[in-house]
């Protein structure tokens, strides 16, 4: 089924739902440069992915096999930070033009529905936080990372690249601006897969299909759990994941889960 989630056709962002797998695709060509429509576009469809019932899991990618995305179109990153309102522009803009790039990060970060970036191509500077802000990357052949910030005069995504790489890592491709194949970041554990190009979706929505097999109030919850205790104590984290376990069994899909785990049969979901 296709959906324009939020109700609106978009222009560089496309969605479509099927067994139970959203497809979320940026294509704002040549290179899926982000401009605060893409931004925004972006940030509504997950926003409004995270309040639908109808997705278990999403499923994040470009078009193509070249570019995943090319970071921030510096044209519209000049004029958002020009300290002047043009047409379309918000208070916010002005006050804060940071602040539609983070919502969008954030929108993708703290979605309830696990996220799978489907990485076909460069994932460069903004293009990367994209990807880091995602749950799982499976990653085209094709695929590199790199935050050349610093070769264009700015900075910035070295916090989400600590997420993927580390700190050390991260040092030397914020200094240098280098990018990084896909195979050395599946090395460092920040992939998931490397496959073949023409591989990249089926293997994608091999994974997706495991995971939105399993309870859609569940998922929510284990996300939620996780992004919470990412940053804590293994005792503080620990304590809070298991008032996510109370949490969770008061739900019939918990019931159902112990049921079908133990009768050897697929569940059946009621959201309830």
């Amino acid at each position: 089924m296709s959906a324009t989630v939020t109700g609106t056709e978009m222009q560089h962002v496309h969605t479509e739902i099927r067994d139970r797998i959203a497809f979320v695709t940026l294509d704002r060509a040549p290179v899926n440069a982000l401009d605060s429509v893409a931004v925004r576009e972006l940030t509504a469809t997950f926003n409004a992915l995270a309040r639908s019932t109808e997705a278990s899991v999403i499923i994040f990618t470009a078009p193509g096999d070249r570019l995943f995305c090319a970071g921030i179109d510096l044209n519209d990153s000049a004029r958002r930070h020009a300290r002047t309102l043009a047409q379309g522009d918000t208070t916010i803009d002005l006050l804060d033009p940071g602040a539609v790039v983070r919502e969008c990060f954030w929108a993708i970060l703290d979605c309830p529905l696990p996220v799978i970036a489907a990485v076909n191509g460069k994932a460069i500077g903004a293009g990367l936080v994209l990807v880091a802000c995602c749950d799982l990357i499976i990653a085209s052949e094709n695929a590199s990372f790199s935050v050349p910030e610093i070769k264009a005069g700015v900075l910035g995504g070295a916090r989400h690249l600590q997420r993927l790489v580390g700190p050390f890592k991260t040092r030397k491709m914020f200094f240098t601006g280098e990018a990084v194949s896909a195979h050395e970041f599946y090395r460092l554990g920040a992939v998931e897969a490397v496959v073949e190009p023409a591989k990249l979706m089926a293997s994608a929505i091999e994974l997706a299909a495991n995971i939105a097999r399993n309870s859609p109030i569940g998922l929510r919850l284990a996300k939620e759990s996780l992004t919470r205790v990412e940053d804590l104590s293994l005792k503080e984290g620990y304590r809070i994941e298991q008032d996510y376990t109370g949490r969770v069994t008061r739900y019939n899909d918990s019931q159902e889960a112990r049921r079908a785990y133990l009768e050897k049969r697929e569940p059946d979901w009621s959201w309830s």
